[in-house]
């Protein structure tokens, strides 16, 4: 008997299946950019320090994940050059994690795709579509209440 394959008709299959097509996209065009060495967490770790320096105690809170766990994550990072540690203005005992040159450029490029991403759905879908969708994505993320639980979380930290 041939098997058969159905196509994906649950909409938080397909919502999956967007996203990874989504990220293999973004990957691919960081890596055309020079950001081929990304780890899994990086992106989360950039957008969290894009708002300022952080503790590594604060930003191991944000990230849900223990300090040590973080350490190593933001260690690897500025081995990279995406972060630097500088010394605590406000407490001279503390350093904060903040973006460094090659983080702010990631970032940077990271945002540019997203721009030409949704401009090209726009394009093939038209923007009342994208607006409508949006909206759609917006109500599923609220859905969910407290935000990411800790297995989603684990995918990509």
């Amino acid at each position: 008997m041939p098997s058969r394959v159905q196509p994906p008709s649950d909409l938080g299959i397909l919502v999956l299946l967007a996203y990874q097509g989504f990220v293999r996209l973004l990957h691919e065009d960081m890596a055309q950019h020079g950001y081929d060495d990304l780890g899994r967490s990086d992106g989360v770790v950039m957008r969290v320090l894009n708002g300022g320096g952080r503790k590594v105690s604060d930003l191991a809170r944000l990230l849900d994940i223990t300090p040590q766990g973080t350490a190593q994550i933001v260690e690897d990072m500025e081995r990279r050059g995406y972060v630097v540690r500088r010394p605590d203005p406000a407490d001279a005992r503390a350093r904060l994690v903040e973006l460094g040159e090659r983080g702010r450029g990631a970032i940077d490029a990271a945002r540019a795709f997203h721009r030409r991403f949704e401009a090209r759905m726009a394009r093939r879908h038209g923007v009342d579509a994208i607006a409508g969708f949006r909206t759609v994505l917006d109500d599923m993320a609220g859905a969910a209440g407290g935000g990411l639980d800790r297995e989603l979380r684990a995918l990509y930290l």
